[in-house]
């Protein structure tokens, strides 16, 4: 929940725009509110206009027009600079909070016309390492779905439905418990989600989906749902409670469903099952790299590419069934 009391009034003005105009997620806007708070407490410390050095003590909301001014590229630079050193932030931590300061100061300067210069219009996005996915095999991800299948649960068929989807169709943590019943299309096997930047996209379900929404279908609560500000009415996936079931929820599911399998709960994640879901469509399913790109919803190719290098054995095939290798 973000607390628009504590903000400057231009960080909510550009709050508001994100939302409204750039059409960015909830979570995407909660994470440039946070990403902004942080940076200009650094700046009331960097600027000495604070003698708190507690971060959970300092207050943003004075910071105007004039204090933003001031900031130069070299700012932000000791700001990601204390973010390494002190913080011990991950490159791609330090790159999130470049992106959204890169923005706000386009926002002033181009929609807002508040700044001459933008001391951000240089600034560099930190290397990122490359780091291949993490991911379930073929029978770690069969173990996963036995084990959720596991009729001693009771809630079993919901449990069952939810692993089967992130295996099978690799769906984000937000966009399955985003799903409504009316999204689902039983005639033509498909379903609408809202991914990342509120972009809807489809994705086609096979017979193991199918088979288990159906199951769950069967069992799920048609009395008593909780009519509220989430539409739980309207939400496929419930909690014991009756209402949308929550990010929360579903990583304790996955969680609990991976130690029954026999699997680290550490090692792998909601995220993880994404991943396994694309591998496995890539090695076994001799998927177009286009084709995975459009199913996960991602917005460059780049990003998709990294699983077209998880496995080594194709590689090495590769080389050898070239007509040349035996010569």
């Amino acid at each position: 929940m973000i607390n628009r009391e504590e903000n400057p009034e231009l960080v909510n003005s550009f709050l508001d725009f994100s939302t409204t105009i750039l059409n960015k997620s909830p979570n995407s806007v909660k994470e440039y509110n946070y990403d902004l708070s942080m940076f200009f407490k650094f700046i009331k410390i960097h600027f000495k206009m604070t003698d708190e050095d507690d971060f959970n003590n300092i207050s943003i909301s004075d910071i105007n027009i004039d204090t933003i001014e001031k900031i130069k590229l070299d700012d932000i630079h000791a700001f990601l600079a204390y973010l390494t050193n002190v913080n011990h932030c991950k490159a791609s931590t330090r790159a999130r909070k470049v992106s959204t300061i890169r923005i706000f100061f386009n926002y002033l300067c181009q929609e807002k016309n508040l700044l001459k210069d933008n001391p951000a219009v240089n600034l560099k996005t930190p290397k990122l390492d490359k780091r291949l996915p993490k991911y379930l095999s073929l029978d770690d991800s069969k173990k996963l779905l036995y084990a959720a299948s596991n009729e001693d649960n009771r809630n079993c068929e919901r449990d069952y439905a939810i692993i089967t989807l992130f295996l099978n169709c690799g769906m984000r943590l937000s966009e399955l418990v985003g799903i409504n019943l009316k999204d689902i299309d039983f005639e033509d096997c498909k379903l609408n989600v809202i991914g990342k930047g509120n972009k809807e996209r489809t994705i086609y379900l096979n017979k193991a989906c199918m088979n288990a929404i159906n199951d769950y279908l069967r069992v799920r609560p048609k009395e008593g749902v909780q009519q509220d500000k989430k539409f739980s009415e309207k939400a496929l996936f419930l909690s014991e409670r009756k209402t949308r079931i929550g990010n929360r929820t579903v990583q304790y599911i996955v969680n609990k469903e991976l130690y029954q399998a026999g699997l680290d709960p550490n090692k792998y994640s909601v995220h993880k099952l994404r991943h396994t879901a694309a591998t496995l469509m890539y090695q076994y399913g001799q998927v177009d790299i286009r084709a995975l790109q459009e199913l996960l919803g991602h917005k460059s190719i780049s990003t998709t590419e990294i699983y077209t290098h998880v496995n080594n054995d194709q590689v090495r095939n590769a080389v050898e069934s070239n007509p040349l290798a035996n010569l």
